[in-house]
């Protein structure tokens, strides 16, 4: 293994780990509550959500590393991903709060599991979608 190799791997893995912090830290500003605040108070549902979401966005990015030739390339086909995860998610949300009448803001913050489950599966749904494509 030449040393080239492994300052590769180490440099993407890095930028890869500031990203997808960075992407969780954006999608908590989009939800109605505070993310980190309830997972630190013990919200099963949140955490849940959290825990998804972090699998979904983990599995972008590895696809669009996995696919890509530069760095710049990966980080840029992630970020417009992640967009259009939340865009999709978004749509969701809306369609099953005047379709359904099922708020999952609201129930994934009361700590409702199923709503936790159902949010996080939304992300994990999208990223299958959108990697699809990539």
């Amino acid at each position: 293994m030449d040393f080239e190799y492994i300052l590769r791997v180490l440099v993407w893995t890095g930028v890869g780990s500031v990203l997808l912090c960075f992407l969780l830290y954006v999608d908590s500003l989009f939800t109605k509550y505070k993310d980190f605040e309830e997972v630190k108070n013990g919200n099963m549902a949140v955490t849940t959500r959290m825990i998804l979401k972090l699998l979904a966005q983990g599995y972008i990015l590895s696809v669009s590393i996995s696919t890509s030739v530069e760095l710049l390339e990966a980080i840029v086909v992630s970020v417009i991903s992640f967009i259009v995860l939340l865009i999709l998610e978004g749509i969701v949300r809306i369609i099953l709060k005047n379709w359904v009448k099922m708020d999952l803001d609201l129930g994934t913050q009361q700590g409702k599991l199923g709503y936790g489950l159902f949010a996080g599966s939304l992300h994990i749904v999208g990223a299958l979608i959108i990697t699809a494509c990539l």
